[in-house]
């Protein structure tokens, strides 16, 4: 997949584009279903398959009530939607200059004047441009106009649900990783490096490696069983977030314990895959109490993660549309 990272410098000459646009954070079961139609499409006139999406999200930029936290990572999302075949990404820097653009422009310039939109795939309820002016009623407008087919998707989803990244921040913030698989189309997961903790998880028979990542939206506080890549190699293990109120610590961190895992941990770049939650953070009256609540936490993921098998989680099979 090409990846363009300005409108000026977006190649000319792109055989019959067929375009789609969106934020499409997470990259979700919806997403890679308009992928594929974008994908078949392009294929049918013998064109290219064309995802704008923009950097940062919009709602970052412009002056919201609506504060968010993204379910993807920039690289993550561009890794995912090359996986789902797409030929040319085309990210946009989204600046309160170009949030004044108005739709008309956007679709003379852009779509027209420089990619030359042969067909353009849309959701049912997208809008953009200035005050989200875009909507379907303009865009068959100019398609009219200038000779571009305007594609408008129903709802996408699975026995009357619509998958939905906002329903998915939902799920992951109430700690429901289980039950966001359907939507999602693959187990939420972050990726982090390894750094210095307070070694108190050693202290206790259970070494854990602390996690920090860049990763806006994380799981509910408490524990869970997980699968981790170390390099290309899973770990089955038991990552707990939260604040460690036992021990008064007040900030809150990701720590994960890999079963069977011998050597060092530190510096280390993890992704950790989130299966299933056991429960929310306890406060401890003492270690001793904390030492057999997290055995218990471990004898229960590895029941858990037995039933688990790579293909329920494995990125190079949860990625193609």
């Amino acid at each position: 997949m090409i990846i363009v990272r300005s409108i000026e410098e977006f190649p000319a000459g792109l055989p019959s584009p067929v375009v789609t646009i969106g934020n499409f954070d997470g990259v979700h079961r919806g997403h890679r279903e308009i992928f594929r139609r974008v994908r078949e499409a392009a294929a049918t006139r013998g064109g290219t398959s064309v995802v704008i999406t923009f950097e940062p999200h919009p709602l970052t930029v412009v002056p919201s009530s609506r504060r968010i936290s993204l379910i993807t990572t920039t690289a993550e999302k561009e890794a995912l939607i090359g996986a789902a075949g797409i030929d040319c990404l085309l990210v946009i820097p989204f600046t309160p200059e170009f949030a004044r653009q108005s739709a008309r422009e956007f679709v003379t310039e852009l779509l027209v004047g420089r990619i030359g939109v042969k067909q353009l795939v849309i959701g049912y309820d997208y809008a953009f441009g200035r005050n989200r002016e875009g909507g379907i009623d303009l865009l068959a407008e100019l398609g009219r106009e200038f000779g571009f087919e305007l594609v408008v998707l129903h709802p996408i989803g699975d026995k009357g649900h619509v998958f939905s990244s906002s329903e998915i921040r939902r799920m992951v913030r109430e700690g429901d990783v289980d039950r966001v698989v359907p939507l999602l189309g693959r187990h939420f997961s972050l990726g982090g490096r390894v750094v210095h903790g307070q070694h108190r998880g050693a202290s206790l028979g259970f070494p854990t490696a602390n996690v920090a990542t860049d990763h806006d939206l994380l799981p509910a506080d408490g524990v869970y069983a997980v699968k981790v890549l170390v390099a290309a190699t899973p770990y089955d293990g038991a990552c707990n977030i939260g604040t460690k109120p036992t021990f008064g610590e007040g900030s809150r961190a990701i720590e994960v314990f890999l079963f069977d895992f011998q050597g060092d941990l530190y510096d280390r770049e993890l992704r950790i895959f989130f299966i299933e939650r056991l429960r929310g953070e306890v406060t401890y009256p003492d270690a001793e109490a904390l030492r057999r609540a997290i055995a218990a936490d471990v004898a229960r993921c590895r029941e858990i993660l037995g039933a688990t098998t790579l293909r329920d989680w494995a990125p190079e099979t949860v990625v193609t549309a």
